[in-house]
Order: C-alpha cells, then structure tokens, then sequence
C-alpha cells in the first residue's frame, strides 16, 4: 500500500477520486486538519487573549502526560 498527499485543481479530478473509491480502487480520509484549524479558532475567540501554538502544545503535553501516568497505574 501507498499514501500519496495528493492537491485537486480540477473539480472533475475530485469526481474520478470519488468513482475510484466507490469501486474500492482507493480509500479517501480526511486528514482532520480542518477539524484542528475550527477547534483552534473557536478556542481564540472564546479567550480573551491571543492563545499561542506554543501554549496550547504545553497543555495538550500536561493532558498526555497525565493519562500516561494514569494508565500506568491502572495497570
């Protein structure tokens, strides 16, 4: 199996992706990213100030680093 990043700049280009998977030649996923970047954005405008990419990578670390030590426990 192959994964290939792949840019549409044809909106029939999107279709013949579409046939392809239909008939099981290729998956298509979303990577999520447009997920992140709406999750980010509700965040730094629900905050009253500017939320860095630095600040939130900490936090996401402080959460990470406590459910690792809790599933360590646990077990």
């Amino acid at each position: 199996m192959e994964t290939l990043n792949i840019t549409i700049l044809n909106p029939k280009a999107k279709k013949l992706l579409k046939d392809l998977a239909d008939r099981n030649f290729i998956e298509i996923k979303d990577d999520g990213s447009k997920e992140l970047k709406k999750l980010l954005d509700k965040i730094r405008n629900n905050s009253q100030e500017e939320i860095s990419m630095e600040e939130i990578t900490k936090e996401v670390e402080i959460v990470r680093k406590a459910r690792y030590e809790k599933e360590k426990s646990s077990n």
